[in-house]
């Protein structure tokens, strides 16, 4: 494109000054006809065309240097952009596959090579010379073995590690036992700031593909199920972090040994925290695919106070799993100490409130549902709802497992005053303590017979 445009322009200019350069020959000729001695009469030429030359090379840098920056400098590294924006979806090697050849191939003309070092096994290599040549990889497998330190790496015309970007025409990322290749001429164009940020999100996606496929082998074994509720149970977090002005308490009680509820608590800076709950839907193995998916998502996104980008991801990433029928339902919620609110999301969530002081006792406050389900249809403009909180407020967030339950008659637990009762009556106490008396609510409400769903929630108390 570039050295297409590049002559095109060229070839205008070129035509554009010889052109008024001819034009005013003639005028200036004609005009001083019979008034100048012949030598003055061919020397108004000579001067036009050189002046001409000068005009014409000064044009042609100019045109040269707005191509070279539209077409090298800001769409190949725009292209490097788009690539790792896509990487942070993918979440299998076919993923990463199609993002090799829709972008890095088709887009930016690069050569991909990736390699499993430990096999020393071919994983990708695009359709072009240079990646497909046993010699080049020959030669890459010598010069990078399985024991190459973990890195970014430039790599020079002889296929090893250069120490200047300049001199490079390619680059290499290896981590673990994977060595990703990229060849392209244009890599000392590129902004090289976006190097970091590449090999940040490559050993995300290594470590999200290898989680994934973990939890795939160990379901394959049904006496395995045990160690995949261990791993699903490592998402969750095992202490809750120690937060300034914000006190945290939370209740995880899986139906069989896997779950499809979840929960995360992520500090964001000091005065602000992501409260996270949520419940797939369905049971077993791909609900707890899902529900490592969307923990994962929301754990990689840089901007945390984001939340309209930050539910749209979760809803791309679970489409892209193409399981049928499963899709999430969703509370994300920021909790601002400083402005003392709460802005939130509730993808249809039904039971998260605040219970907040008044001189009449504790008032419920809804956190209405202001998103639909992700992951399964299509989702309208996604708002982000506000709430003002105040000292000694206490945000309950749980799964329907809380309020579903029922007693010997069929009658949930949540609507009965019982629980609006026992809810208010218990919101003066601690988060620890809160959350023990809801639990003892549900157990003796069901009559101690066999819960008939997955029990979770999480208690943060203001000031």
């Amino acid at each position: 494109m570039y050295k297409t445009e590049r002559k095109i322009y060229f070839s205008i200019i070129n035509t554009i000054v010889y052109l008024i350069s001819l034009g005013f020959s003639v005028l200036l000729v004609s005009l001083n006809r019979g008034e100048q001695s012949w030598i003055v009469l061919a020397g108004i030429p000579a001067v036009l065309f050189l002046s001409s030359l000068i005009i014409t090379s000064v044009l042609r840098k100019v045109a040269d240097s707005f191509l070279f920056k539209k077409d090298i400098l800001e769409s190949d590294t725009k292209y490097l952009g788009e690539f790792i924006d896509r990487l942070r979806f993918c979440y299998s090697f076919d993923d990463l596959f199609q993002a090799n050849t829709d972008i890095l191939e088709m887009k930016a003309d690069c050569s991909v090579l990736f390699i499993d070092r430990e096999k020393n096994y071919v994983l990708y290599n695009s359709p072009s010379r240079i990646s497909s040549y046993y010699s080049v990889r020959d030669k890459l497998m010598r010069n990078f073995p399985l024991t190459w330190k973990a890195g970014f790496y430039f790599i020079g015309n002889t296929y090893d590690v250069v120490s200047s970007y300049k001199a490079a025409r390619g680059f290499m990322m290896c981590y673990q036992k994977y060595q990703l290749y990229v060849f392209c001429r244009y890599t000392h164009l590129y902004d090289v700031e976006i190097y970091d940020r590449l090999y940040e999100e490559f050993v995300r996606f290594i470590s999200r593909t290898k989680i994934i496929e973990d939890l795939s082998e160990i379901s394959s074994l049904t006496k395995e199920w045990e160690q995949l509720a261990e791993t699903q149970i490592s998402f969750l977090p095992h202490k809750m972090p120690d937060i300034p002005h914000l006190k945290l308490a939370a209740y995880y009680r899986p139906l069989v040994n896997v779950s499809g509820d979840y929960y995360s608590v992520l500090p964001i800076d000091s005065s602000k925290t992501l409260l996270m709950l949520g419940d797939v839907s369905g049971k077993g193995l791909p609900a707890a695919l899902i529900m490592g998916l969307v923990m994962n998502t929301v754990k990689i996104m840089e901007d945390k106070e984001d939340l309209v980008s930050m539910i749209r991801g979760v809803d791309k990433a679970i489409k892209g799993m193409h399981l049928q029928d499963k899709y999430t339902v969703l509370f994300l919620g920021i909790v601002d100490t400083e402005k003392m609110k709460i802005t939130y999301i509730n993808a249809s969530m039904s039971d998260p409130i605040i219970l907040s002081r008044s001189p009449d006792g504790y008032r419920i406050k809804s956190l209405s549902s202001n998103a639909s389900l992700v992951g399964i249809i299509d989702m309208d403009d996604v708002k982000v709802a506000e709430q003002r909180l105040f000292r000694g407020d206490m945000i309950l967030l749980a799964t329907d497992g809380v309020s579903e339950v029922m007693d010997d008659n069929g009658v949930e637990l949540g609507d009965t005053d019982l629980y609006r009762e026992t809810l208010q009556s218990s919101a003066s106490k601690s988060p620890q303590q809160f959350v023990d008396d809801i639990v003892s609510l549900i157990m003796k409400y069901n009559g101690d017979k066999r819960l008939h769903d997955d029990v979770t929630m999480m208690v943060a108390k203001v000031g």
